[in-house]
């Protein structure tokens, strides 16, 4: 068997995509308030900066810079998966590889991550990441998306709360 090998920057800044196994679940959103508590335990033992990041239904998207001296984003990923899984009352058909590896069964065993290499990489997965809720339908602005970043971007004013603007040219950039 292959072993997939993660990218190791100290100190590195990084866009994931982190997916249920079951691309029609509402998991994600149902229990968004179990989320955010498993995730900001995670931070708290083991520090590193959301720079940007959206929550669906089914999948999340996040950027995360590390701190310095510091590779070890996988580590984090399990913990808050592992965490947000205990606990939860849903049942799901595993396969015998998740059983013989004590997975619940919630999540995509692998995720994607995307190292950013500059700024305009990075202007761009922000963007993306605020854009995906439009992206698959579930608003038609951006700001009407309550699990995002977008509005602490507002708030801060790094974009105002119309961004995106004509949702056909934004469509176009992002592979629509």
């Amino acid at each position: 068997m292959s072993r997939y090998r993660r990218a190791k920057i100290e100190g590195g800044v990084f866009f994931f995509t982190v997916t249920l196994a079951d691309r029609s679940s509402d998991l994600l959103v149902r229990h968004i308030d179990r989320l955010r508590r498993m995730y900001k335990t995670v931070h708290e033992r083991n520090p590193f900066e959301t720079v940007a990041i959206c929550v669906l239904p089914d999948h999340l998207h996040a950027i995360w810079a590390l701190p310095h001296g510091d590779s070890d984003f996988a580590a984090r990923w399990s913990l808050i998966k592992s965490a947000f899984s205990r606990g939860l009352s849903v049942e799901m058909a595993r396969s015998a590889s998740k059983v013989a590896r004590r997975e619940r069964g919630i999540w995509q065993r692998r995720y994607w991550e995307h190292a950013i290499r500059d700024d305009r990489d990075l202007e761009r997965h922000v963007d993306y990441i605020h854009f995906n809720p439009v992206k698959h339908g579930y608003v038609t602005n951006v700001a009407d998306w309550p699990h995002s970043s977008f509005h602490r971007f507002v708030s801060r004013g790094i974009v105002p709360r119309d961004w995106g603007g004509d949702m056909q040219d934004l469509a176009g950039e992002f592979g629509e």
